[in-house]
């Protein structure tokens, strides 16, 4: 995800914030400087970076959980709304999922407990509704979490009660059917929220909303996709005719190639046929810009680019071609041999194929 910084790394997953959050504590600390003036903005500063270091300990629930079944965690993103682990993959079992679901509320209720009791040694019992940017600091606290442990688990789909109730579906009706509907419950109640934080004037119930809605399709989309490539390898999905240039040529016969077919990526080879890169459109266009058509392709080609085997996994073969930032990546077996051009492309039109209920590729 863009905008975002690298604070730190905790038992190897990465720490990052949005820069958006930044705005958000701006804005908190103004609210807070209206109420007790500076004490007042410091207080409600650092209070809502207690409240993140909140978020992040119910994360870690999620994210411990998640190793417990074997399942990485790459990094944790804070953002105004909250806090985002991500998962590498979803659990193939759905109680695997409910737990990891569930660890993370089950750290929010334990914090709010830790603090209810804490407030209530230390004076009279405290109140569990109410909310003032220069109010306690203990008391906000408290009363936030809980505010966020109740929100967590509504069951709107992709938030911790959405996930409970996916597992719940999925472990009934399968993983694509059970997703399908806990992305249009959440969709639904995201459009119901979302209307009334518009007329209500609550541009954070709308941004919540924007966020939800969007989660629940991008995450129901993530299932389909991995339900449709499953059993597929990288020799199944690679394109098998194409053509390759030679590390040593011209950007001008670059453009003979790609005016005369429709490949837009091209494996680049030196004299005896080893990967050396790949040359997109995009490579082309800005060499000629940049340096003119006798230029060669190698001087602006991606250098250094991963390598697909044939055997790849679906799941591993697309998370590296995302991860490389480039629309193809070659294809090579054990002997160093170029057999292929793994395309998004031809990824995309392969699980359309099968999503329309096509025979299975041999």
């Amino acid at each position: 995800m863009g905008w975002t910084i690298t604070i730190g790394r905790v038992a190897g997953t990465e720490v990052k914030v949005h820069l958006t959050f930044f705005i958000l504590v701006a804005f908190w600390a103004m609210a807070g400087y209206q109420q007790g003036g500076p004490p007042g903005a410091l207080l409600a500063a650092l209070s809502l970076l207690a409240l993140f270091a909140c978020v992040l300990l119910h994360e870690f629930g999620h994210i411990l959980m998640a190793r417990r079944f074997g399942v990485r965690t790459p990094d944790v993103i804070l953002l105004p709304i909250g806090g985002v682990a991500r998962l590498e993959r979803i659990p193939d079992e759905p109680r695997q999922e409910l737990l990891i679901a569930l660890a993370g509320p089950a750290v929010t209720l334990a914090i709010v407990v830790l603090l209810y009791l804490v407030l209530a040694v230390s004076g009279p019992e405290p109140a569990l509704w109410g909310l003032q940017p220069a109010g306690p600091f203990l008391d906000n606290l408290m009363r936030v979490n809980l505010y966020l442990l109740l929100f967590n688990l509504f069951p709107a789909f992709p938030m911790d009660g959405g996930r409970v109730l996916r597992a719940l579906l999925a472990s009934r009706l399968g993983p694509v059917a059970g997703t399908r509907i806990a992305a249009r419950l959440g969709q639904a109640s995201a459009v119901v929220a979302g209307f009334y934080g518009l007329t209500a004037g609550m541009p954070i119930l709308l941004l919540i909303s924007l966020f939800v809605f969007l989660g629940a399709g991008a995450e129901a989309a993530a299932v389909e996709t991995r339900a449709a490539g499953a059993g597929l390898n990288a020799a199944q999905m690679m394109v098998t005719e194409f053509r390759s240039i030679p590390i040593h040529a011209s950007l001008a016969h670059a453009v003979e190639l790609l005016l005369s077919s429709e490949q837009r990526e091209f494996p680049v080879v030196d004299n005896i046929g080893r990967v050396e890169g790949i040359l997109t459109r995009d490579h082309i266009i800005k060499g000629l810009s940049q340096r003119g058509q006798d230029s060669t392709v190698g001087e602006v080609m991606a250098a250094q680019v991963s390598v697909v085997a044939p055997t790849l996994g679906f799941q591993e073969a697309l998370e590296r071609l995302r991860a490389s930032g480039l629309p193809a990546l070659p294809v090579v077996d054990s002997t160093g041999r170029l057999v292929g051009l793994l395309t998004m492309d031809n990824i995309t039109d392969l699980l359309l194929v099968r999503r329309a209920g096509a025979p299975p590729v041999p």
